[in-house]
């Protein structure tokens, strides 16, 4: 079954092409991260005027790309939440009139179920149930994945995620946006245990996190410092960082996948692609005898395969959209 998806929840149009859920036909992405660097984050009207201009040429692309005609496609797939509303309107919008024009069946997909399935792109053995740790920019959630389709989230930030944090960090540094690969290539020179930052513990669910402290204590370190004329060692506060980030993130990660019995755990989401945290989550399952399902690079971020591949198996759920579809800035997993 070949799927044609589409994602524009954020600042990255895409649209792939994804046999039976495992196979990546094509997966074509047009990035707009220079355009929102100017002001150091994503500007929702520009990223949904960019959407708009790129996504028909994509789409053609993508099924020029994977040496099929329009004729072959059986579905199409679009991820409708959660995100900015506008970008993700215009996905839905092209979406709807594509499977209409096809006549094919309308996926709907939700973005994070669609970075949990990234990992079925890469590990073709891989199937639930398991634990998962979803990471990204707007979202930090632990997911206990029970099927394709039947999740339940046992764990959650209350306040920041932990994406946007390393963005706004990278902000305070300095530093170009988006801030996560700036932050982690200058922590590979730092001393991780040169500032202290706080770990936050949540009241009443030990798998709940907080990001807004920690967020805070490095503006202040650095607004403190800069008033006082003192210099910033900026690589040892990137790694300081990015340790109080793995440390809120890899054992709650392993306490939870204890009780739960599960001996395989999954990372997904843009987080993930962090060398720090990749190591940590490493180093801690081979230590308590789990399995580790990470992607690569390519499929941490958003795009359009890992919503095929989710796509695939919410069609087998009898999943369906009819052009009443709409989308939606937030939803529940």
């Amino acid at each position: 079954m070949k799927i044609l998806a589409f994602e524009s929840t954020c600042d990255e149009t895409a649209a792939a092409i994804v046999e039976d859920g495992r196979k990546i036909l094509t997966d074509q992405i047009s990035s707009q991260a220079e355009l929102h660097a100017v002001y150091g984050g994503v500007v929702p009207e520009i990223a949904s005027r960019c959407h708009v201009e790129s996504i028909s040429i994509l789409a053609e692309k993508a099924v020029r790309d994977a040496g099929i005609s329009k004729e072959d496609i059986d579905a199409v797939a679009v991820s409708y939440a959660p995100g900015l509303i506008g970008a993700v309107l215009v996905g839905v919008n092209f979406a709807k009139s594509t499977a209409l024009a096809l006549n094919v069946p309308l996926i709907p997909v939700h973005h994070i179920k669609g970075h949990i399935a990234a990992n079925y792109l890469a590990y073709p053995e891989l199937e639930p149930p398991f634990l998962c740790l979803a990471i990204s920019g707007g979202n930090t959630l632990l997911v206990d994945v029970r099927d394709y389709t039947d999740m339940k989230i046992i764990g959650a930030t209350r306040d920041d995620a932990a994406g946007e944090c390393f963005d706004k960090t990278a902000r305070v540094l300095g530093l170009p946006y988006p801030g996560g690969k700036p932050i982690d290539m200058l922590a590979q020179n730092g001393d991780d245990r040169k500032y202290s930052f706080p770990i936050a513990h949540v009241d009443g669910n030990p798998y709940d996190m907080s990001f807004s402290g920690l967020k805070t204590s490095v503006i202040n370190l650095v607004h403190n410092a800069e008033q006082k004329g003192e210099e910033i060692d900026r690589a040892s506060l990137a790694a300081s960082f990015t340790r109080a980030v793995s440390e809120s993130l890899v054992p709650r990660t392993m306490q939870a996948a204890k009780e739960l019995g599960y001996k395989k755990v999954v990372v997904a989401g843009g987080v993930a692609a962090n060398s720090r945290i990749r190591a940590d989550f490493k180093a801690a399952c081979e230590k308590n005898g789990y399995e580790l399902f990470i992607p690569p690079l390519k499929l941490c971020g958003d795009n359009g395969a890992m919503i095929g591949a989710q796509a695939y198996y919410e069609y087998l759920a009898g999943a369906r959209a009819g052009s009443d579809l709409n989308a939606y800035a937030t939803m529940e997993l």
